[in-house]
């Protein structure tokens, strides 16, 4: 059976590393400890006070002075593995975590699945191909030398580095080296964990490159691992869930995402907030509970960047560069029918089509498969066609050889009606007015990657009404857009209502706009 040796690099907060070791060992499994040099030393004495009896507890021999983006985070951690190695020969894994990470699982679930297959676990993207990068230094990471921290020490930092760049001083890659990157939380099994030292005894060349590269531990451990281990044996993966901001800041799970954690498919998370502490009692709880089920749904990621957006209300204030020139006509109309329920949507669309003969186009910036003309590949992906919206709609209209066109949109498109409606042409809209079930709101939330089948009825009691309120702020926003040409058709509406409200859309007489408000089951689910 897998027996686990944590590795915690920490700094701060002895007393919640002391109930952290004490949690995690009692299961049977192991933990070395590496505590900052540049801590107070009466810290650290506490914790050896309250640890150093626990013979499943060890802490690195030597304590690194560590720096964020330094070789000394890599030097930390290695010498918490070394002492690992040493002190606990029936660990068959090495974790790497944090003092602000817990576990998400119990120790049952993780010694299962680390047993289930004979991998090491391990983010290890390409350097250069990928885009694990988005923003500052890349390739300058690696060829020029940083014996400077960026944050402690700016000034000698970017001195050192411009000077190396007005020299010409590039330094070669390792040869047999290809660099790669990813999370440092990362979970190995012993025979990698001593191939790495050897390794490192062996290779100085190597040793003298990463300590002056600038942030060595999103690469060192992520380079070694694929050079010394087969492809087939590692999967590109951390077993920490952990998320990013778009400011590219951690984000912090509280006391509300117990059940949200619980549904990933991962054994531990990052960051917990200190000021949680219902949350941690409960996974303190957890891991050593047995015989729990855990429903992996997997939504986390999905989930909060549903719960992100809706606060943000993305505002166009001019046309793109490539539509600057781009119209689909003075003389032209666009008739739009705006429906979150796309079975809807498209059936009142095939409605007006049967009986005023207008050419009509379903959720083409909405679904991928949406039937199109080819139109010179311009309809292909839907990031074409958002971004050359005006010119695909001109080409539509030609295509059809019309002036009056309708198509369907999501309420979600605001960015869309509001360039639409600064053309020379002119734009109606339909808002369809629908009840929103729990049921249907459920399968929504499964359909867009917000809930899965095993999501935990607490956290759907949440998500439910959460994605309903978004559908009506989508709405709102229509509406408090101020829009001409803008008519509703309801679902409790009379049929008197509908159809004043689709003649106006459609400049048709009530009577023949009656024939589609009448139509049988328009609203069905």
């Amino acid at each position: 059976m897998a027996r686990i040796a944590f590795i915690l690099l920490c700094h701060k907060d002895p007393r919640a590393i002391i109930d952290q070791a004490r949690r995690l060992t009692a299961a049977g499994d192991y933990i070395s400890i590496h505590f900052d040099a540049r801590s107070p030393r009466s810290d650290y004495q506490m914790l050896r006070a309250a640890l150093d009896d626990n013979p499943n507890v060890t802490f690195a021999r030597r304590r690194v002075k560590a720096g964020w983006g330094e070789w000394s985070l890599v030097a930390g951690t290695l010498e918490a593995v070394k002492a690992a190695v040493d002190a606990f020969p029936r660990a068959t894994h090495f974790y790497m975590v944090s003092g602000d990470c817990m576990s998400i699982k119990t120790a049952e679930y993780a010694h299962n699945f680390l047993d289930a297959e004979d991998v090491d676990y391990i983010e290890n993207f390409d350097f250069f191909e990928s885009n694990w990068i988005k923003t500052g230094m890349k390739e300058d990471r690696l060829i020029y030398r940083h014996f400077f921290n960026e944050r402690t020490q700016k000034f000698l930092f970017y001195t050192s580095y411009n000077l190396q760049r007005r020299l010409g001083l590039r330094r070669r890659i390792p040869e047999d080296l290809q660099i790669r990157i990813g999370s440092q939380w990362w979970c190995l099994r012993r025979q990698t964990i001593e191939a790495i030292l050897r390794f490192t005894r062996k290779r100085r060349d190597v040793m003298r490159f990463f300590r002056t590269t600038w942030i060595p531990d999103e690469t060192f451990f992520q380079t070694l691992v694929p050079h010394l281990v087969p492809a087939g044996e590692i999967r590109s993966r951390t077993l920490t869930f952990l998320m990013f901001s778009d400011y590219g800041m951690p984000v912090t799970f509280y006391d509300d995402h117990y059940e949200l954690l619980l549904s990933q498919d991962y054994l531990f998370a990052r960051k917990i907030s200190p000021e949680a502490k219902d949350l941690k009692a409960r996974l303190g709880a957890l891991y050593a509970a047995t015989g729990v089920e855990f429903r992996i749904s997997n939504e986390g990621r999905s989930l909060y960047n549903f719960l992100v957006n809706r606060g943000r209300h993305g505002v166009r204030f001019a046309p793109r560069f490539w539509e600057s020139e781009s119209t689909i006509g003075r003389e032209r109309e666009l008739l739009i029918v705006i429906a979150k329920k796309w079975h809807i949507g498209k059936r009142l669309l095939a409605r007006i089509r049967q009986v005023t003969n207008i050419p009509i186009v379903e959720y083409l910036f909405d679904e991928e498969s949406t039937p199109l003309p080819d139109l010179g590949g311009i309809q292909s992906t839907l990031e074409k066609r958002t971004r050359h919206r005006r010119a695909m709609m001109r080409m539509l209209f030609d295509y059809f050889e019309t002036d009056r066109l309708a198509i369907a949109m999501d309420p979600d498109n605001m960015d869309l009606l509001r360039d639409f409606y600064t053309d020379r042409s002119i734009t109606r809209i339909l808002e369809v007015e629908c009840d929103y079930s729990d049921e249907w709101v459920l399968g929504h939330a499964q359909r867009v990657g917000l809930a899965g089948e095993h999501t935990p009825p607490e956290a759907l009691a949440k998500i439910v009404p959460a994605v309903r309120a978004s559908f009506y702020h989508e709405s709102d926003r229509i509406r408090d857009a101020g829009f001409e040409n803008f008519h509703v058709f309801r679902q409790h509406g009379t049929p008197g209502e509908n159809a004043k409200a689709l003649a106006n859309f459609l400049s048709i007489t009530e009577d023949r706009a009656a024939q589609i408000a009448e139509s049988e089951d328009l609203f069905a689910d």
